[in-house]
């Protein structure tokens, strides 16, 4: 399984203060589902992304962002975003947040 390391490393020292945190190796990367909710993934050197469906073309339009399309078919709340727009810890930190914030209106799963 092929995954940026680093980027992932990065993530779990967003997540360190959060509960009922998993990795798991999913997807052909590594998942980190908080509450037995999908949050967000690295697949290679990108970051997926799980914004929700509300917003979802609103995220669409912010900077190396695009479609979550894994599977040939775009996932709707699901989105890519591009290692440029997640050089600096304060972008990575934007969309760690807007996922937890999304998945936070979700019921935890046991």
């Amino acid at each position: 399984m092929a995954f940026d390391e680093g980027l992932a490393e990065r993530v779990r020292n967003l997540l360190h203060d959060q509960n009922n945190v998993v990795e798991k190796k999913m997807f052909g990367g590594l998942c980190f589902m908080v509450s037995g909710h999908m949050l967000v993934g690295v697949l290679k050197n990108e970051l997926m992304a799980r914004v929700g469906p509300v917003q979802y073309d609103e995220y669409l339009t912010k900077p190396h962002a695009r479609k979550m399309d894994f599977t040939g078919r775009a996932m709707t709340g699901m989105i890519y975003v591009s290692p440029e727009g997640l050089q600096k810890d304060p972008d990575l930190k934007f969309w760690i947040d807007t996922c937890l914030s999304f998945t936070s209106t979700l019921t935890p799963k046991s």
